[in-house]
């Protein structure tokens, strides 16, 4: 049965059920994507929760999450569809073994090897031509790195939610698909697929907001322990890094920090896992160089409040 929100207020308490504390313009941002079916495409930096969104979109309606991930190159074979080329040679070598193929003709031996049995649906096609009761999710990830042609595609795609395979008919959508974009704004989206999509900027939770998100994935960890990692976190951001920590960051840290049994930080324990919590030396020796002392000093005094 598909499930149709009745507010916004209704979408954030669902997400938060199932696991993501939105704000406001997010989950009214998926509520009018549910309710005017329209795509919704997710601009943030990396690490700010945008996939996520998909997971527990699908999570929360029990339709398939079905996955594209988007790269430099990416085409109609990888995309959309390919021919199951290992198949069709058996069914040519069983075709010559019983002898069928000496009964048919050059045609009507091809017409055998371009049936939908020998069809490779890949993820755009599994979402248009899906036929269970619940629309999928259809997560089409850094779309920022596909190329223009791709793009242009892909346009073609949503606005129908049809595609056609020359050699077997069009494929159109009975439930459509309920489409999630992401993009980490490595290069602008054209505006043709903007104006397609409902738009939103996920942006870096609040400090807030963070010490929920923590608490909810990471329920083994004190609240003041998600107060100060929460903290620390923020005054990372502020440092003006190569690649600031996103909220995954924020969770893999606390996970850390309570699988080594702590409860507070101090800067020796910061020291020893600041690589769960950055991933790049120079960002390391940025925040050394901040100190982490300071740092320390900081998310001790903004977790004690509360």
């Amino acid at each position: 049965m598909a499930v149709m929100p009745i507010s916004p207020a209704d979408v954030a308490s669902a997400l938060t059920m199932h696991g993501y504390i939105p704000d406001d313009g997010l989950a009214t941002a998926v509520y009018l994507s549910m309710t005017l079916r329209r795509p919704l495409l997710l601009e943030g930096e990396a690490g700010v929760g945008k996939t996520e969104v998909a997971k527990v979109l699908s999570r929360w309606t029990g339709g398939e999450l079905i996955r594209l991930q988007c790269y430099e190159g990416i085409d109609v074979s990888q995309a959309v569809y390919d021919w199951d080329y290992g198949r069709q040679l058996l069914h040519l070598r069983a075709a010559e073994a019983t002898g069928e193929s000496r009964s048919l003709t050059t045609s009507a031996l091809e017409a055998q090897l371009y049936q939908e049995q020998f069809l490779l649906q890949r993820a755009l096609l599994q979402a248009v031509s899906h036929q269970g009761d619940v629309a999928p999710v259809l997560l089409i990830d850094e779309i920022d790195r596909a190329d223009d042609e791709f793009e242009a595609y892909l346009l073609e795609v949503l606005s129908e939610y049809a595609i056609t395979v020359p050699e077997l008919g069009r494929f159109a959508a009975t439930r459509p698909p309920l489409v999630v974009l992401t993009s980490n704004r490595t290069r602008d989206v054209h505006d043709a697929l903007k104006r397609r999509c409902l738009y939103h900027w996920v942006q870096h939770p609040d400090f807030e907001r963070e010490v929920q998100i923590v608490r909810l994935r990471v329920p083994q960890v004190l609240d003041r322990l998600a107060r100060q990692v929460a903290a620390a976190a923020e005054t990372m951001r502020s440092l003006n890094l190569y690649k600031p920590p996103g909220v995954a960051e924020t969770i893999d840290w606390a996970q850390a920090l309570a699988a080594l049994g702590r409860s507070d930080i101090d800067e020796h324990v910061v020291e020893a896992t600041l690589g769960a919590v950055l991933k790049y030396r120079e960002d390391q020796d940025r925040v050394r160089q901040h100190g982490v002392a300071t740092l320390v000093r900081h998310a001790l005094e903004r977790g004690a409040v509360g």
